[in-house]
């Protein structure tokens, strides 16, 4: 299980990086799901080796290594497993076995290395009793060993993990040295071509039955040479987002699938894995650099996901500041160098970059092409739209960010009546009104309003203060506690992306499925309407603008939790 995770780790990283990566389309959550029971063969495999051990008391006695064992279990693997495989697949291929059985393996033309053992439980018997050929030939023979039996069965993992991982990795000088080694080896792009083509490249792992009877596709050689030779992509648009816990390492896409691809929670069982938490820990720590966690694409425009290797705790850390700084930093320049055309900040990074806009941008890198988007004048639209039709009055609760500020001024500008409950609060966004708008923010000691509109720093005491059902509408990026079930808590600002925007198969922190941020979304926009001009420090973006465009390329708001119990 641990060898299928790293290559399913190792996988989506290098296909988010685009090198060497062989087919362009991404994936879908239906393949994430339909590929979720992966482990599923591991548990077979294991009942079936114990039930052939308890069954064989000749194998309670293996000996470490015998080399005569070794060499009996690759020929047979080379001549009679790799024959029968090819005439099996042959026929799971015909029209009748197809629909019945194999298809779900092709459902996934875009593979990944667990798609190998994507199979109908009669497939899977099958191929045990294929690779058990070699096996209980040294058995009886008298001639196994622990050595044989690992080697193979963990040769057979490599390749078929390897075959299904879509990107190059066999260089090009093994062929060179030793050019037999094609009819005896295949490589991702060779068997990446079954999965599209359907009717070449039968072989299980080494190719030469396809040589001998034809099936070989003409076009491996220069698929495999192309994959060789591509480079990373160049996004149009980067998302820059950070950590938030040690233990979300595991709800990226990079980490567990059945996690990434559900809004993240917190499972009781990732405290058993505290060792490899803290492993990651220390490899974030070392590595000190920015990652990229996704792809995705939205017509023309190439979008990536930037990550950085701090956690949400350390962006409130003094003496963490200056090394964040560094490298939202190295993360612009990066994106610069790159040809990016829009970078949008997520998280915290916004706040972080905002305290330090002017030094970064006008002072220190005024002639830099990237804009630089923090999505605030989306993430405003979106609360202002969330706001049920008909309220004349709503409670400003939070920390004031530039958001907050935002939205009180848009409200007050439109007669709606702001009540806040500090007097530093309402001394702030008063010097930000006309007077004329200034006559609806209100200092207020009740807390009779049902709309509230709420921030990092809601306290649950404040919660508690609200009356029945409250709508509570928050405009931070993270989301408050909830600690009432009489209230109606809604989701951060956030949009539901359409259906042409491809390749999205995880979920972003605790939105739900094909949800994106504002701020996220921000950044998409920015791109595709070719906005020339950043976001960030003071700078807010026209909010009716933004609004319109997000819905005319077909985003939607998406403002209500469905889970409105409490934590």
């Amino acid at each position: 299980m641990l060898h299928n995770q790293l290559w399913i780790s190792l996988s989506r990283y290098r296909t988010a990086k685009g090198d060497n990566r062989i087919v362009d389309k991404g994936i879908e959550f239906e393949q994430v799901d339909r590929e979720r029971n992966w482990d599923d063969q591991i548990i077979l495999n294991g009942l079936l080796f114990y039930w052939g051990y308890y069954k064989l008391p000749i194998t309670h006695h293996m000996p470490i290594w015998r080399t005569d064992g070794i060499i009996l279990t690759a020929l047979i693997h080379t001549g009679p497993v790799e024959f029968l495989y090819y005439w099996l697949h042959r026929a799971l291929h015909h029209h009748i076995l197809y629909s019945r059985y194999h298809s779900h393996h092709h459902s996934s033309i875009v593979t990944e290395p667990i798609t190998s053992v994507i199979h109908p439980f009669a497939e899977h018997i099958a191929y045990f009793v294929l690779f058990a050929i070699p096996l209980l030939t040294t058995v009886f023979t008298g001639t196994a060993s622990v050595v044989s039996f690992s080697l193979y069965i963990l040769y057979i993992d490599v390749m078929n993990n390897m075959g299904h991982c879509n990107f190059e990795l066999i260089p090009s000088w093994l062929f060179s040295i030793f050019p037999p080694l094609k009819y005896l080896m295949y490589t991702p792009s060779y068997h990446s071509l079954h999965h599209t083509q359907f009717r070449t490249n039968y072989a299980l792992f080494m190719p030469m039955y396809d040589y001998i009877y034809n099936t070989m596709d003409m076009s491996s050689d220069t698929l495999y040479q192309k994959s060789l030779q591509r480079e990373g992509d160049s996004p149009d648009v980067v998302h820059l987002t950070h950590l938030i816990s040690p233990e979300s390492i595991y709800h990226l896409r990079i980490g567990f699938a059945s996690l990434a691809s559900n809004p993240q929670s917190s499972k009781w069982y990732l405290w058993l894995m505290w060792p490899v938490t803290v492993w990651s820990m220390m490899i974030t720590w070392i590595y000190g650099h920015t990652f990229i966690v996704e792809r995705n694409v939205f017509k023309n425009l190439k979008l990536q996901t930037w990550a950085i290797p701090k956690y949400r705790v350390q962006y409130f850390m003094q003496w963490q500041r200056e090394a964040i700084d560094k490298l939202i930093e190295e993360a612009i320049l990066e994106a610069e160098d790159k040809g990016v055309k829009v970078l949008s900040l997520g998280l915290l990074n916004q706040e972080e970059l905002n305290k330090k806009s002017d030094e970064l941008f006008i002072r220190k890198n005024p002639e830099l092409k990237v804009k630089v988007v923090d999505g605030s004048s989306l993430a405003v639209a979106v609360v202002l739209n969330s706001i049920p039709k008909g309220t004349t009055q709503v409670v400003l609760r939070g920390n004031l960010s530039k958001v907050a500020c935002s939205i009180a001024l848009a409200l007050c500008q439109q007669g709606t009546q702001v009540a806040v409950l500090g007097e530093d609060e309402y001394k702030r966004l008063k010097a930000r009104l006309n007077p004329e708008a200034a006559t609806n923010l209100v200092l207020t000691k009740t807390y009779s309003a049902k709309t509230w509109l709420v921030g990092d720093g809601l306290s649950a005491d404040d919660q508690m203060k609200a009356p029945k059902g409250t709508f509570f509408i928050p405009f931070s990026q993270f989301p408050p506690k909830k600690v009432r079930k009489d209230c109606l808590y809604f989701n951060t600002p956030a949009m539901i992306v359409p259906k042409h925007l491809e390749n999205l198969d995880s979920c972003e922190n605790w939105l739900p499925r094909r949800v994106m941020s504002a701020w996220r979304v921000a950044g998409i926009l920015h791109g595709v309407e070719g906005w020339n001009v950043n976001e960030c420090g003071n700078a807010m973006f026209d909010i009716g603008k933004i609004w319109e465009a997000s819905l005319r390329h077909g985003f939607r708001p998406f403002t209500v939790s469905a889970a409105t119990e409490p934590n």
